[in-house]
């Protein structure tokens, strides 16, 4: 099994950017579609944002404008550009495939402070 593990998160201010990375252990290529989910605390786990081998994408509204996703299955690793940071996408990010399959790998804290 592919093992995910996302970095780049981190401490910025509201209205700043991150750039979070997955990198794989293997091929992501057979992972479709791939997302990003996060999940703040008291709060449920949510897909983010997905992409699938072909280039189609999904954002949850809340983040629709401000976050880009994209993938590099060469490289095998998928990314989400985050701008214009605010305070409630202060989480625990992971990237997993579309539904999760098995266990979750290493995520990333982000945190963004007013």
């Amino acid at each position: 099994q592919v093992q995910l593990v996302a970095s780049g998160g981190g401490l910025v201010q509201v209205g700043g950017s991150l750039r979070l990375s997955c990198a794989a252990s293997g091929s992501i290529f057979s992972i479709d579609p791939m997302g990003w989910y996060r999940q703040a605390p008291g709060k449920e786990r949510e897909l983010v944002a997905a992409i699938s081998n072909g280039g189609s994408t999904y954002y949850v509204d809340s983040v629709k404008g401000r976050f880009t996703i994209s993938r590099d299955n060469a490289k095998n690793t998928l990314y989400l550009q985050m701008n214009s940071l605010k305070s409630e996408d202060t989480a625990m990010y992971h990237c997993a495939a579309v539904p999760v399959q098995g266990a979750w790998g290493q995520g990333t804290q982000v945190t963004v402070s007013s």
